[in-house]
């Protein structure tokens, strides 16, 4: 029953789950296969019945208020109540699934902005209407709760919901004070939509010039695609250009992750919660020792970070590794080409370990156009899956250009597919949306799956150092960087609550800090230019309260899965399918223990350090006998 409340962000969750720029290789839309599009018709056969469906919603809402000071006088009550609630939410996150997915085929048409307006607007409208409902709820005892799902049955569907409320009671307010609270949502989405305004639409980047002639700006998507050019002394022009545009509006950009940290400090105050990491992580009931081990479990293990800094050192063959070498190709000469035809084919051998229901999903998946394939002019660059229609199906979108990393976003992709899918079929409504939390598990148990499947088809030493790398760059982008955001925002939440400024520089140096100690700055294992430490002005994580750290566990939770999978230990896939099967039916750390993943020791981490070294190993391996 989490869907409505995170409706305002719905559009950054979906492009978080895996961002990567565009290619150039885009063709116009008409000309791209209908098998090779979405068919979205699923959902609404047509931008009418879309209309139709809003209208007819928009006239339940007033029958909420009917049940408001009555659901304590009974419990058919309030199983009317909720079963009303559910429906209204079920179909306002289908509404609005639709018409997201439209905008993105061609984000260009300003018509779709203007339909997902309205849907916020009405989304605000309801929640105002219906925020009397957990404070309601929250005035009732343990007892009491226990003894309407005894005498009404049909209450155990909503168990969870119920039980999260009294849990968390005492961060409630009044139904009056709810209210407000909700009405503010809009409010509280502003330092996020300025930002992400600027730093993609309006923030005046650069253009330069690269040793070859060619003239590239360097947006978003030019960094990411020019960082990684071959030649080193362009490399470095990218990252001083670049980053030399958010110098220049530091303070601006301060501005607003300080006004959304601050954000974050009011609700944690007024929720009175001990810290706004606590109120984050009480959400899904995550206990902070969670979050505070990553963090320390990253900083002892920093030595195998180097390693692999080293390595990448050793292999691109400079004196001195620098922090504009760090997205760098590593092996020449290596360029693995995949039709989507053979990413298909791939896809559905790496996934066989799973069993062949899941298997038969995925290639249903292929046969009946969940996905959008191609770029073609406008389309909104990533890619992502949106597993929002529970009454259909999930959706994909990608950008397939026919590299490896294509191949692994697509297996990236379907097992979010297969989480959700799983999760919608065995869950009811209630109970179907699983947490951020474990969200990356899925997604990145079927990237190992396909490395390990492609590493056993080939015996090329280039292609297999390539794939080597491409798996520590993995763990490097996923466990190190994410952590290293992870810290970054606790510091400066920390700072917030103490009362002391947040500035452009404050952020600078604090981010800084921690940048060097991850990069062996001081050691001398990657050099850190003073310029390159306004990257925090670049990652619009930092507008999400607490997220990123997700990345982190969801990515170590896998690893300990898939060895256990691939290993043939008995009852895994078993397990594995059952938590993707749980949804939101139990706290995310308890579903995942009964995968066989205990999230509250350091074995899943532990697990990740072994996986990372003995590639390391194989690298090194081959290396030497090459030398």
């Amino acid at each position: 029953m989490k869907r409505l409340s995170v409706l305002w962000s719905l559009p950054l969750i979906l492009v978080m789950l895996c961002q990567m720029p565009a290619r150039s290789q885009t063709r116009e839309r008409a000309d791209v296969p209908a098998k090779d599009t979405w068919n979205l018709q699923h959902v609404y056969p047509s931008e009418e019945a879309w209309d139709a469906a809003r209208k007819k919603l928009a006239d339940e809402f007033p029958k909420v208020s009917a049940f408001k000071g009555t659901l304590a006088k009974s419990p058919d009550r309030l199983l009317a109540c909720l079963k009303l609630n559910t429906s209204i939410d079920k179909e306002l996150t289908r509404l609005f699934c639709y018409v997201a997915m439209k905008s993105d085929e061609d984000t260009r048409n300003s018509k779709y902005q203007g339909m997902k307006q309205v849907l916020r607007k009405m989304a605000t409208d309801y929640s105002s209407r219906a925020s009397f409902i957990a404070p309601e709820v929250a005035a009732m005892d343990d007892a009491t709760i226990a003894g309407f799902i005894r005498k009404e049955p049909g209450l155990k569907v909503y168990r969870m919901y119920l039980g999260d409320i009294q849990r968390t009671k005492a961060h409630l307010r009044s139904p009056a004070e709810e209210k407000i609270l909700a009405e503010a949502g809009l409010l509280a989405s502003a330092p996020g939509s300025i930002y992400s305004i600027f730093a993609n639409a309006e923030l005046p980047f650069p253009e330069i010039t690269l040793s070859d002639g060619q003239k590239v700006r360097l947006n978003q998507a030019g960094y990411g695609r020019y960082r990684a050019v071959r030649n080193r002394a362009d490399r470095e022009a990218v990252f001083a250009a670049f980053f030399g545009s958010f110098d220049r509006f530091k303070q601006t950009i301060g501005t607003s992750l300080s006004s959304q940290v601050n954000k974050d400090l009011f609700y944690t105050r007024v929720r009175s919660y001990e810290s706004s990491l606590h109120r984050a992580l009480d959400a899904d009931n995550i206990p902070v020792e969670v979050y505070h081990s990553l963090v320390a479990n990253v900083n002892r293990n920093l030595g195998s970070f180097h390693r692999y800094l080293r390595l990448k050192q050793r292999m691109l063959g400079v004196k001195q590794l620098k922090y504009s070498d760090v997205y760098a190709p590593v092996v020449e000469k290596v360029d693995l080409k995949y039709s989507y035809e053979q990413a298909i084919e791939l896809v559905l051998d790496a996934v066989k370990p799973m069993g062949p229901d899941y298997v038969a999903v995925v290639k249903k998946s292929f046969d009946e156009r969940w996905i959008d394939v191609y770029p073609t002019p406008g389309k909104r660059s990533g890619a992502y899956c949106n597993g929002g229609c529970y009454d259909v199906h999930p959706y994909m979108l990608l950008n397939y250009n026919g590299q490896y990393d294509d191949v692994s976003t697509l297996a990236h992709e379907m097992g979010h597919a297969m989480h959700s899918y799983y999760s919608n079929k065995t869950q009811p409504y209630a109970s179907a949306d699983y947490a951020t939390f474990v969200a990356e598990v899925a997604s990145t148990l079927n990237e190992a799956l396909l490395i390990d499947r492609t590493l056993s088809t080939i015996d090329d030493d280039d292609v297999k150092l390539s794939l080597l790398m491409n798996y520590l760059d993995g763990i490097k982008g996923t466990v190190f960087r994410q952590t290293q955001f992870a810290e970054f925002e606790l510091a400066i939440h920390q700072k917030a609550q103490r009362g002391e400024p947040l500035t452009g520089d404050t952020f600078t140096e604090i981010y800084a800090d921690i940048l060097k100690r991850y990069y062996g700055h001081e050691q001398g294992v990657c050099l850190i230019d003073d310029r390159h430490c306004v990257e925090w002005a670049y990652i619009p994580h930092f507008y999400r309260n607490f997220y990123v750290y997700q990345y982190s566990t969801s990515f170590t939770a896998s690893t300990a899965l898939s060895q256990k999978i691939l290993s043939g230990e008995e009852g895994a896939v078993g397990r594995t399918i059952e938590f993707l099967s749980a949804g939101g039916s139990d706290y995310p750390v308890a579903i995942l223990k009964r995968a066989g993943v205990d999230m509250m020791t350091s074995d899943p981490f532990d697990r990740t350090m072994v996986v990372m070294n003995r590639v390391m190993d194989q690298i090194e391996e081959i290396l030497d006998r090459r030398k």
